[in-house]
């Protein structure tokens, strides 16, 4: 009887998906509560569409740059880090040799034990840096292009999200009716989202999407309730 095949599936893809939930989190938030908002002072479903659309490409460029540049600081870090763990192997290779050893003897190995290993890092400048790297830093290599994409997405999905509450504005002429419309179908997204949010990351998706749904209904209400007040 052939042996039972260990099926591990694990989660890769996380640095995407944490794009795609910044800027879709916020893509169905802010111009919800914003359209949520000017619902309740204005009259016309043109002001509400015209300033959202304002908003929405604004946000997406915002939240676009915000993403490439945090990409792309990570990623001069991680040079900055490894250009410094080149210079120190070379200058100071006893003491990088001793935090090697350090590394490997807190996975329970003995000294003995231990020698070899180090003495096998220590023979390859370029394995001594990666290993210093990811065990003494807790540092993994960006993806160089990791920036472009993580702007690119954020931004596409700032703009997907922001369209949903928005467009129901762009088909009915009665503020009202736009926002009692936006509200049901923003409120479905969000709980879609954070349902399909909570299944790749491990949450509860029941409890992802209620989560979700009650921080976007908050947020509409609060700026509709707050634009009531002052009109």
């Amino acid at each position: 009887m052939p042996p039972a095949t260990h099926d591990e599936r694990h989660f890769t893809a996380s640095a995407a998906v944490r794009d795609v939930v910044i800027g879709m989190s916020d893509g169905l938030t802010v111009p919800f509560a914003l359209a949520a908002g000017l619902s309740g002072a204005v009259d016309k479903t043109s002001l509400v569409v015209i300033a959202g659309l304002a908003e929405i490409a604004a946000g997406s460029i915002a939240m676009g740059l915000g993403g490439y540049l945090a990409a792309r600081t990570d990623f001069e870090h991680y040079q900055a880090e490894r250009a410094r763990e080149y210079r120190e192997i070379e200058e100071l290779p006893e003491e990088e040799e001793k935090e090697v050893a350090a590394v490997i003897r807190g996975y329970g190995l003995s000294e003995e034990q231990a020698a070899p290993v180090v003495a096998a890092i220590r023979s390859d400048p370029q394995r001594w840096v990666d290993f210093m790297m990811r065990f003494e830093l807790g540092l993994e290599a960006p993806d160089p292009g990791r920036a472009v994409r993580s702007a690119l997405t954020i931004a596409l999905s700032y703009l997907v999200g922001g369209m949903i509450p928005l467009s129901p504005y762009m088909l009915v002429h009665r503020v009202l009716s736009g926002l009692w419309i936006s509200v049901a179908i923003t409120l479905v997204a969000l709980f879609a989202f954070g349902y399909g949010k909570g299944r790749l990351t491990g949450i509860h998706p029941l409890r992802g999407g209620v989560q979700t749904v009650v921080i976007g209904g908050l947020a509409a209400a609060a700026a509709f309730g707050i634009a009531r007040l002052i009109a």
